[in-house]
């Protein structure tokens, strides 16, 4: 029997509202700088290095061909441009351009600000808060 059952529902529950607080709360932030959640969610993903577009594509969950557009716009933005991958010329890869890196940084600010639910917790609280999450990623990252 599964004892863990009701938590996990409660868990479950209690995740979704706070993944839908936070995605309003992005939302917002990203509209605030002429930008869809997709696109700064596409920027954030660039930040750390230039991705193959089918890499961005898995990792924002959608197909090439939402991607193709996702880089478009940002692309006559000027906020990112499509280099060759150095390993396969045929490959693209996106990286931020320096307007890119600055709206990205504009972005975080924003979303630091005021951000949903983690305002009111203590210190403690927010430590702990990292810890079970990091725990998390670290067992799913495990086989």
């Amino acid at each position: 029997m599964d004892h863990h059952g009701p938590v996990r529902d409660q868990v479950l529950t209690l995740w979704r509202e706070v993944g839908r607080r936070f995605g309003g709360h992005m939302a917002e932030r990203a509209s605030e700088l002429d930008l869809t959640q997709q696109q700064a969610f596409a920027l954030h993903l660039l930040s750390s290095g230039p991705l193959a577009m089918s890499l961005l594509a898995e990792k924002l969950h959608c197909d090439a061909s939402n991607v193709t557009g996702i880089a478009d716009r940002l692309e006559t933005r000027g906020l990112v441009e499509r280099l060759p991958d150095p390993r396969d010329r045929r490959v693209k890869q996106l990286s931020l351009t320096l307007p890119g890196t600055e709206l990205m940084d504009a972005m975080l600010e924003r979303l630091r600000e005021n951000p949903p639910l983690i305002g009111n917790l203590t210190e403690d609280e927010l430590r702990q808060l990292a810890d079970l999450l990091q725990a998390m990623l670290e067992r799913d990252d495990q086989p």
